[in-house]
């Protein structure tokens, strides 16, 4: 089990969550512009890396509100919780890995 740390609320079980999925994607600017392939690329395809990724998470039991996490999907550490008007704050360089 993960223990997110709410903005709001404080550190929970991640059952009292519902995963939003990538965190900082920009809606289009124009979207009645863009095709369908485009428009389908916008809303079905996500970054899937190996390490450090940034998600949205709700607090579903709790407040209720959006915020990010940015989580290690090697091994489920998570790195930093931030409010979604707060910038993904920088994590250090662990070797050059990341």
């Amino acid at each position: 089990m993960l223990l997110i740390d709410c903005p709001w609320c404080g550190p929970r079980d991640e059952t009292e969550y519902h995963y939003g999925g990538q965190a900082h994607v920009p809606y289009p600017e124009t979207p009645a512009e863009l095709t369908d392939e485009q428009w389908a690329e916008y809303v079905f395809y996500r970054d899937n890396p190996k390490g450090p990724f940034a998600e949205r998470w709700m607090h579903s039991t709790g407040c209720r509100r959006w915020f990010n996490v940015l989580r290690d999907t090697v091994n489920y550490e998570v790195l930093a919780v931030y409010r979604l008007d707060e910038p993904r704050p920088a994590l250090p360089q662990a070797g050059g890995n990341r």
